[in-house]
């Protein structure tokens, strides 16, 4: 029971963006959005390649933007202007972290990524810009390969990074090589996607089968990187870990304005020592709870091992559970919202 209190103040705070009311969608792209490159002639062409320096926010940025372009009619069944798109949860939060800082390089031993030097850098140094490069390259890389983005296999590649080259895979062929299983579960997201039959549901359920995939195969492989940030940081590094495993089994669904009311939530800077959430002076009073709740479901499945995930998926098996799950929360966070602004007034 205690669990399952835990889990629903994290999810309140992920379901803010039920309630985003905007007149404009495209205020709630991310950063640098427009100005990203939006079509592969965007980019520079060498020996029959597009060559693309994912190192650069604005140009994984672009990646983002092309994949969401060239999916659109794809979604043009469920909601206008694209919004009902499920893919735009990577773009968001590849923003969020542009905006808080957390693609800068947290050793500080370059200007990577900071307002004083290269601001539009993305430091290989980073955990959070590294685990978002593969949420952005084999998505991506994905596409191409199955036909969704207009070109083929053998006509993209990827920069590698300064240093940690062997780490990364840069195209269709080494991501194959690298990671078969999760490239093929990209894959077949995207396969379902072509098809009419497909229902929201279906999607979601492919989505979270290649996004769970791909933080499998990556996550050990950057836990190194904690070593570069203070241990307030780190620790949400890891609750948020732990937190998008509850995330996608519920079948959340990251379309554009949902998922922009949920980043409301997230911390709006690295965290320092000192930062303790819900006591952090300068957080909203959602970012506080958020914080506070994600560490706490750290610690429970931590403690539990995996009999509390285990639990939350056979909670989550039915659509009717899911259903109910989003719409009791969608209710109580509108309470919260209420009791925040009388709060604020006062």
């Amino acid at each position: 029971m205690a669990f399952l209190l835990s889990w629903t103040c994290v999810i309140v705070g992920c379901l803010s963006a039920s309630l985003a009311v905007t007149c404009n969608l495209s205020d709630l792209y991310p950063p640098l959005w427009v100005e990203s490159p939006g079509q592969f002639s965007d980019y520079r062409m060498k020996d029959g390649q597009y060559i693309i320096n994912s190192w650069v926010y604005p140009q994984r940025m672009g990646m983002y933007k092309i994949l969401l372009t060239q999916t659109a009619r794809y979604f043009e069944r469920f909601a206008p202007e694209n919004e009902q798109n499920i893919l735009w949860g990577l773009p968001l939060q590849h923003g969020w972290q542009y905006h808080t800082g957390r693609l800068a390089d947290p050793t500080h031993r370059t200007n990577c990524g900071y307002e004083s030097g290269n601001h539009l850098c993305i430091s290989v140094d980073s955990w959070w810009a590294d685990l978002n490069y593969f949420l952005c390259a084999l998505p991506f890389l994905a596409a191409v390969d199955s036909g969704v983005m207009g070109i083929s296999s053998d006509q993209v590649t990827l920069l590698p990074p300064l240093k940690d080259q062997n780490l990364f895979c840069l195209n269709v062929s080494t991501c194959r090589f690298s990671f078969p299983e999760t490239m093929n579960n990209w894959n077949t997201f995207y396969q379902h996607l072509k098809l009419p039959s497909s229902t929201f549901e279906d999607l979601l359920k492919y989505l979270r089968a290649a996004h769970t995939a791909t933080l499998k195969d990556t996550l050990q492989t950057f836990e190194y990187r904690f070593n570069n940030s203070l241990k307030p940081e780190v620790f949400f590094m890891k609750s948020w870990s732990v937190a998008v495993k509850y995330i996608v089994v519920s079948n959340f669904p990251t379309t554009l304005i949902r998922t922009h009311g949920f980043q409301k939530g997230l911390p709006p800077w690295m965290l320092v020592t000192g930062d303790v959430a819900p006591f952090i002076s300068d957080f909203t009073a959602l970012q506080n709870t958020m914080l506070f709740s994600l560490n706490n479901l750290h610690k429970v499945d931590n403690a539990t091992g995996t009999l509390s995930l285990t639990v939350w998926k056979n909670l989550m098996k039915t659509q009717f559970a899911r259903k109910l799950v989003l719409t009791d929360l969608d209710i109580f966070l509108k309470l919260f919202n209420t009791t925040l602004t009388k709060m604020i007034k006062k």
